[in-house]
């Protein structure tokens, strides 16, 4: 950020942070009136742009309920989708619907990881979406994906995400810093968990701030742990282990939590690491530059995200690329789950 985006970015998050309180308030009052679903629903969110770990979260969530015997639908926006006021069916629970162009990077991917355990519908009406699966799936549970400031549709259990690598995305609100909406919002959280904790040096700093600033929510630890590499190729995947050097790239919220997460799995260093934005999508120049690169820098192999994979199988790669497949373990999940079963009717 050039010396004078502060000045210019300050007035923008001032209007921003008024927009942010003054919608609130007028739900809390009840002057905008929520939606409330035939069916409980529970929210993962967070109060920062980027990556924090939510779609880890929304993953172990959804498997969870489906094994306590739950019929689980997952409502989402599907951001940067093609036609995105549509509503479009993802998955049905049994079978994609939808490919990541029509449905969105991350609903794809949810999709795909959860057939047989959730159905995913994009829309940006989440009600109309959650009517739509109550009907035609059975849904009997929610989960609101990307939800927290989602105050349209009443839910039953907010979960929170923060990334203990970047947990205030320079303590300011948008468009300034990454913040969401204030740090305080966290009082409407009902749990808290904590993610990346084994990619800092220490973490009881960020409780202490997140137990102020939440007046005392339940906070739980989490960390990601690799499950292995999965290989991109045109129209299929294959498990296979990367041949180091490795080059990294990716286009996600957190870069530098995902090039650490590789690095700290095969022990050295990245021989080229690129970072493209959040939802990024790929071009065939895109590609050549990559692959030019990373073999300049002398890589055997690439590495990417799940996310990212999704939009990568239609293109030919002159390295072997593969995904680097990981998931959120929770330390105390045992205390998750009992939360949501006291606000949650009907878990076993």
């Amino acid at each position: 950020m050039n010396a004078l985006a502060p000045l210019v970015m300050s007035p923008l998050t001032a209007v921003y942070g008024a927009v942010v309180r003054s919608r609130r308030i007028l739900y809390e009052r009840g002057t905008f009136r929520r939606s409330k679903l035939a069916a409980p629903v529970i929210s993962v969110g967070n109060i920062t742009t980027g990556g924090t770990g939510k779609t880890p979260m929304v993953l172990w969530l959804a498997s969870w309920l489906a094994q306590s015997g739950r019929k689980v639908c997952i409502l989402t926006r599907g951001y940067r989708r093609r036609n995105a006021e549509r509503l479009t069916i993802v998955s049905d629970g049994q079978e994609v619907c939808a490919g990541p162009d029509d449905a969105g990077d991350e609903p794809f991917l949810l999709a795909t990881k959860l057939l047989g355990i959730a159905s995913v519908i994009s829309n940006a009406d989440r009600k109309t979406a959650g009517d739509l699966a109550i009907e035609k799936f059975g849904t009997d549970t929610f989960i609101l994906d990307d939800g927290f400031q989602h105050l349209q549709l009443n839910r039953d259990f907010d979960i929170v995400t923060i990334d203990a690598t970047n947990p205030w995305g320079s303590g300011s609100l948008l468009p300034l810093g990454r913040l969401r909406e204030p740090i305080t919002s966290l009082s409407r959280a009902d749990c808290i968990v904590l993610t990346r904790t084994h990619q800092v040096e220490e973490y009881k700093s960020i409780l202490t701030h997140i137990a102020k600033a939440s007046g005392g929510r339940p906070v739980l630890i989490s960390r990601m742990q690799t499950r292995g590499y999965t290989r991109v190729v045109t129209g299929r995947t294959e498990r296979e282990v990367p041949e180091v050097p490795l080059a990294a790239f990716c286009g996600i919220g957190n870069s530098k939590a995902f090039f650490q997460q590789v690095e700290s799995e095969v022990g050295k260093d990245l021989v080229m690491k690129r970072a493209f934005s959040d939802h990024h999508s790929y071009s065939l120049k895109d590609i050549a530059m990559l692959v030019d690169e990373a073999k300049q820098q002398g890589a055997h192999s690439l590495v990417t995200t799940e996310k990212d994979a999704v939009k990568l199988t239609g293109f030919e790669f002159g390295l072997p690329c593969y995904a680097l497949a990981i998931e959120i373990v929770i330390d105390d999940v045992q205390s998750l789950t009992n939360q949501i079963r006291d606000f949650v009717p009907g878990l076993t």
